[in-house]
């Protein structure tokens, strides 16, 4: 069986895998997924290594997720650059985050905590999703889109305030060698 990293990297190459040359010269993002999963599956000194190295890479990347976040596999981040995703948030199989994405808590009224998405979704650059909301499977989230609603499976999420559009497929051609 393979790893959840693997399973990642399937997202991002393929069946073709990774050639000795990528594995080499990975992307920052994909060291980022690596040392993020690193940190979760490890324990004591290993544990600390990683979580400095995350840490370090952080400061690079700009990219913000705690080891404790329930992320499923084939996680994919588009591009380096401030991505920011609440420790107690929950994303499900196959989530594309995009430069920008912020994901996070809102901290009173009737939706106060964070997000859960399912699988399958795709998040545009600059999107924030807030509160205690579920986004359903299936849904792609358009670039500079503000979410804090509710979005059922097979939908598409476009402005601020958000819109609704219901749509089978909704992801495809942009969620690729799902896992």
């Amino acid at each position: 069986m393979k790893s959840v990293f693997e399973k990642d990297i399937y997202r991002y190459y393929g069946e073709k895998g990774e050639t000795k040359k990528e594995k080499r010269n990975r992307g920052n993002e994909i060291k980022y997924i690596y040392y993020f999963r690193k940190c979760q599956e490890s324990k004591g000194i290993m544990k600390w290594w990683y979580e400095k190295r995350l840490d370090k890479l952080s400061k690079i990347t700009h990219i913000r997720i705690s080891p404790k976040t329930k992320i499923g596999e084939g996680f994919y981040i588009g591009h380096c650059g401030r991505v920011i995703i609440n420790h107690n948030a929950v994303l499900g199989k196959n989530v594309n985050i995009a430069t920008g994405v912020t994901i996070g808590q809102e901290n009173r009224g009737k939706r106060k905590g964070v997000p859960t998405i399912k699988d399958n979704v795709w998040i545009g650059t600059n999107a924030v999703i807030v509160g205690n909301i579920t986004i359903g499977e299936d849904v792609l989230i358009a670039p500079l889109t503000y979410v804090n609603f509710d979005v059922p499976d097979h939908s598409i999420v476009i402005g601020n305030p958000g819109k609704i559009i219901p749509r089978e497929n909704a992801t495809e051609d942009y969620i690729n060698n799902k896992v």
